[in-house]
């Protein structure tokens, strides 16, 4: 929706982000501050520089008694003092550092203006080394000067990649005036000519115009914003304004309207947040944990700079930021680790490693919680109180900036009371992903279809990522530093866990950014319970691989069921129960029987019915299977997966495997296993003897026509066309039965477990079309004893026989669950 134009009545409602710069300086003032805070109004464009500074900085008030601002100056001065320790500044010089010298790669123009800026950063920040040191000034101006006479300016040929040039150094670059801009005199002027001659217009990027979207759209509009608020600019920042609901596209490429919920809907790229929580970037790439957090990252300072002044956003859809917040990013968080499957190539970054991108999401929102209406900055503030106390493996206030430092301080300073550890199950239809908290443990899905890409691998990043979406599952536990300290680099990639794979070796990023011709990808999940479906029809890229592959994941259990297994060509197709990188000692138990625990040891275990990893968790086979598993110390660079940002730094790190060979060219084969992340051993062998009989595990359905399982009061159902599953509490086939008319995903959930030989207590029954294609799926419930309640709009139950007939018309859901309810 068009933000307001220039005249248009002041708004009623609080804007968004007023006061982070009075809080930043009051709370180092009065740490006992209460929020939110508001700031005093910005007239001028001087004053809106002011507030940047005080986001670089901290401002000139901070509390240096306090060890976490003291420690985050440290922080600030260590970066500056070990790269001025190095920056040339001969006359003769052909670069400013000497490791920064290849003038064919942007990125090394961008990391040159970083480093200026950290500099400058450190002489504008109190209690640092060089602050206020004007030798030091003096080094950066210098430099600033030798940049734009050689490499960046007006009449110098731009090279390699765009984002280099119109977003990295450019907004490195503007950070740095903004805190030196007293000291530059007359030479300011040339750097902001510099800056807007590379990106001029709010809307508009790259070398030929194209339409800026997504984080770049904010990005680029927040290098117009500071540029312009320099130079005193109010025309450039009301287009900038604009620019954030793309008022010259009519709202087609707003970063604040939802892709699926406004008037322009289908006239974008697709990019961007959507209602269900997915966000897209590089037109199908989920990017949650990468674009979609430098987005909010961004955004949330833009609004900062802009807010309360003449030029702040009036946009009705800004509200959508606080879903943002709990959707988008709370949900694919599991205790300081973001969701791997959601960062595209950042995991191939030794800088962006687990934790890292959660910093970025924390710093957001404690930007938003100023000036948000009062019932979401109660939620955002729990929110943040929650993070910072959970993630016990990378301490927020030890790793960000003086600035975040002081507002968490305030933060924290009222005793807020946290949200408490997240426990729900939640799927993201528009980026084929799952995710399921439970107390102690969170495990991810990751999916691709004919709808969402397979993975992300440009600019010589992610070489390996081949299968993240073929089924990876993804599982975190209380040991928080596992997808950290170096998994990428070291894991297998043709083994990660979950995937069916055919184990062809592939050339660096091959097959990337490709969908495939499946559209049965997705689920169902019951509201308010932590049990869903989830499959995926799964057509592998670079081989003719195909599999049906099913996750029912009902509270502490994970059930993993296959079918279909099919590779006429492939020389081997494995499906990887767990790729783990254990620490020391960590024992392996197969039926009761410790394994070897040293270096190479490797076994193919037959009939094996249960194991358990400690600290990781158990496995139950219901029908028994032959395990292949191996330990092993593997040592890689992440060079091999990023030649970009990798180093050649040898890197080894202790796994243990575990997988089912499917053997060379299988047709029709099947798997079916069990990951209990909570169980200890004892309780892996109690599920696995518990099996087969109610209301242990049954396996209903395992075949090309429906994958279903029942569990304790569950009975869930991926229905891959039109077919029939027992149900009931009893054996199976007693009770009656569950049928669908095509594919869908369906859940039959009695809330509390099954009541005995009728289901007496209230039962939800949950289902969506994961094709995304039907109009209507129609399912049938041929069980007595319940009694109809109610439906959610657009779905009809009748009467069929002695059940029920439900049909949800589900054109337009774009794959959401839809439910009924009884009793």
């Amino acid at each position: 929706m068009p933000a307001d134009r220039p005249g248009a009545p002041a708004p009623t409602r609080r804007s968004v982000l007023r006061g982070f710069g009075a809080l930043a300086g009051a709370a180092a003032l009065a740490p006992a501050l209460s929020l939110p805070a508001r700031a005093v109004p910005a007239s001028t464009t001087a004053e809106l520089v002011d507030r940047w500074a005080v986001l670089q900085t901290g401002g000139p008030g901070l509390d240096l008694a306090d060890a976490h601002v003291k420690a985050a100056v440290r922080r600030v001065d260590r970066a500056a003092t070990t790269v001025l320790a190095t920056l040339d500044r001969a006359s003769g010089r052909t670069s400013l550092w000497p490791d920064l010298a290849d003038w064919t790669r942007s990125n090394t123009v961008t990391t040159t203006f970083k480093r200026l800026r950290s500099i400058a950063v450190a002489w504008a920040t109190p209690g640092t080394s060089v602050a206020g040191d004007a030798a030091v000034a003096d080094a950066v101006a210098d430099g600033i000067t030798w940049m734009h006479d050689h490499v960046y300016g007006p009449g110098i040929p731009r090279f390699d990649n765009d984002w280099d040039w119109e977003i990295g150094s450019a907004s490195a670059l503007a950070d740095t005036l903004v805190v030196l801009r007293a000291h530059l005199g007359d030479a300011l002027a040339r750097s902001t000519a510099a800056i807007d001659h590379y990106t001029p217009d709010p809307n508009l990027w790259r070398a030929d115009r194209q339409i800026a979207t997504g984080a770049n759209r904010v990005w680029i509009a927040t290098v117009v914003a500071v540029r312009a608020s320099l130079d005193g600019d109010e025309a450039a920042l009301l287009r900038v304004r604009d620019a954030l609901s793309d008022v010259e596209g009519g709202g087609a490429n707003s970063v604040l309207a939802f892709v699926d919920g406004g008037t322009a809907e289908g006239e974008g790229t697709g990019e961007g947040f959507f209602r269900d929580g997915s966000f897209l970037q590089h037109w199908k790439h989920p990017y949650n944990g990468g674009y979609g957090k430098e987005l909010l990252g961004t955004l949330s300072s833009l609004l900062h700079l802009l807010g309360d002044s003449p030029w702040q956003v009036t946009d009705p859809a800004l509200a959508n930021v606080y879903a943002w917040v709990t959707d988008a990013f709370d949900p694919l968080m599991a205790r300081g680790d973001m969701v791997a499957s959601v960062c595209g190539r950042e995991i191939a970054r030794p800088s962006k490693q687990g934790h890292a991108p959660t910093q970025t999401v924390v710093e957001g929102t404690l930007r938003l919680i100023p000036s948000a209406p009062e019932s979401q900055a109660a939620t955002l503030t729990s929110l943040v109180a929650q993070w910072i106390v959970e993630d016990t493996y990378r301490d927020f206030l030890a790793a960000t900036t003086p600035a975040s430092v002081v507002a968490a301080n305030a933060l924290l300073a009222t005793s807020p009371t946290p949200r408490g550890a997240l426990v729900a199950h939640r799927q993201y239809p528009a980026m084929d992903k799952a995710v399921h908290h439970r107390p102690g443990f969170a495990v991810s899905v990751s999916a691709y279809s004919a709808r969402v890409y397979n993975y992300e691998s440009i600019q010589n990043e992610n070489l390996h990522g081949w299968h993240l979406s073929d089924g990876m599952v993804l599982l975190y536990t209380d040991d928080l530093g596992h997808y950290s300290e170096d998994y990428w680099p070291t894991v297998d990639p043709y083994r990660l866990p979950g995937t069916t794979v055919d184990t062809a070796r592939l050339a660096d990023s091959a097959h990337f950014r490709e969908t495939n011709g499946a559209t049965w990808v997705g689920g169902a999940a019951v509201p308010g319970a932590t049990v869903g479906a989830y499959g995926q029809d799964l057509r592998a890229r670079g081989s003719d691989l195909r599999a049906l592959k099913s996750w029912f994941l009902v509270d502490d259990a994970v059930v993993c069921v296959g079918s279909g297994i099919t590779a006429p060509a492939a020389g081997g197709v494995e499906t990887v129960v767990e790729n783990r990188k254990v620490r020391d000692g960590a024992a392996l138990v197969v039926d009761g029987v410790a394994q070897g625990i040293g270096n190479g040891w490797s076994a193919a275990l037959d009939d094996v019915r249960w194991c358990h990893l400690s600290g990781t968790a158990g496995y139950v086979f219901p029908g028994g299977a032959r395990l292949h598993a191996l330990r092993e110390d593997r040592t890689h660079t992440w060079r091999e997966i990023n030649v970009k940002y990798g180093t050649d730094t040898p890197v080894t790190r202790p796994y243990v495997t575990a997988w089912l060979d499917h053997g060379a060219a299988p047709a029709g084969a099947t798997y079916a296993y069990v990951m209990l992340p909570a169980a200890d051993a004892a309780g892996t062998r109690a599920f696995a003897e518990a099996c087969g009989t109610a209301p242990g595990l049954r396996v209903l359905g395992q075949d090309d026509d429906v994958h279903a399982v029942a569990l304790g009061g569950t009975l869930a159902a991926n229905f891959w066309a039109a077919a029939s599953v027992p149900v009931g509490a009893g054996e199976p086939g007693e009770g009656g039965s569950l049928h669908a008319d095509g594919p869908a995903s369906v859940v039959v959930h009695e809330t509390g477990g099954p009541g005995g030989t009728e289901w007496t207590r209230p039962t939800t029954v949950a289902l969506s079309d994961p094709t995304q294609a039907r109009d209507t799926v129609v399912v049938d419930l041929n069980r007595d004893g319940l009694r109809f309640v109610s439906a959610d709009p657009g779905v009809t139950v009748t009467r069929r026989g002695a059940g029920w007939r439900i049909v949800a018309a589900t054109a337009g859901l774009a794959g959401a669950t839809v439910t009924a309810s009884f009793v």
